[in-house]
């Protein structure tokens, strides 16, 4: 089968390199697959786990926010920080969690507060699916 070149990059450096058959992603708009000689594009990434499916095997990278960019025969994430499911340290994403829970139920009143905590649930609950915790 065809495969797309897919590297995930972070300002820390490179954390995913390798071809795969099909990409699945999580823009602004809605979800996005990605196959092979797919119509080059740019889209923003919201907080989500990045599918790379390679024969039966389906690989996660947690992604909090960036870029992807679509090239027929390559597919580029630039993100604001991606792990793979290895390095996700599962207790600190659960006290993320529980404390970004907390906030919320105390924030209602100032908005900011409020939103940072919102962005920071998901960017934890992310986490956790794609540890498979």
């Amino acid at each position: 089968m065809e495969t797309v070149r897919v590297n995930v990059v972070t300002p820390d450096g490179k954390v995913y390199d390798g071809d795969v058959e099909m990409v699945s992603v999580r823009t602004v708009e809605g979800e996005l697959g990605i196959l092979p000689r797919h119509i080059p594009l740019v889209a923003p990434l919201t907080v989500g786990a990045v599918r790379l499916k390679k024969g039966s095997v389906v690989e996660k990278v947690a992604v909090s926010g960036g870029f992807v960019e679509v090239r027929p025969d390559q597919v580029t994430i630039l993100a604001e920080s991606a792990e793979l499911p290895s390095g996700i340290d599962v207790e600190r994403a659960q006290k993320a969690k529980e404390r970004a829970e907390k906030r919320i139920n105390t924030a209602k009143q100032d908005e900011v507060d409020f939103k940072r905590a919102e962005l920071a649930l998901k960017r934890a609950v992310n986490r956790l699916e794609v540890s498979g915790k």
